[in-house]
């Protein structure tokens, strides 16, 4: 299982990568690997908001549909087109292609109360 050590975590299972006051955000390996093959997304619109632990959007694939939660509060600043036409690429690369939404943050201090990469190892093998 793939957990990046330099990444952030949700209990949810979002992960996030941090550019100056933009967040990256996407599903982890685990994540993926659980829904199985991903057939759809359905992403927030660029310039709308979200809100920490709210959902921003919905995740289908051929065993289920989830919502997605934003593990920070801000603005979309861009979503991924590339996963809107091919949802697949999230299996193949969640933490590099397969990106959903990148947000200009709100309030950086969010990020010290995400989950680091042990903490996150921790929570998928209880």
């Amino acid at each position: 299982m793939n957990i990046p050590e330099e990444l952030k975590y949700t209990k949810e299972h979002e992960w996030v990568r941090l550019n100056g006051d933009v967040a990256e955000i996407g599903i982890t390996d685990f994540a993926q690997g659980e829904l199985g093959d991903i057939v759809f997304v359905e992403l927030p619109e660029i310039g709308s908001e979200v809100k920490q632990k709210e959902p921003f959007g919905t995740i289908e694939a051929v065993k289920a549909v989830s919502e997605m939660f934003s593990p920070v509060n801000g603005t979309v600043d861009a979503v991924n087109d590339l996963i809107e036409e091919d949802a697949g690429i999230i299996n193949n690369d969640p933490y590099g292609q397969g990106w959903m939404i990148k947000v200009k943050i709100s309030n950086p201090d969010e990020i010290d109360s995400l989950l680091d990469a042990d903490q996150y190892k921790e929570l998928i093998t209880e």
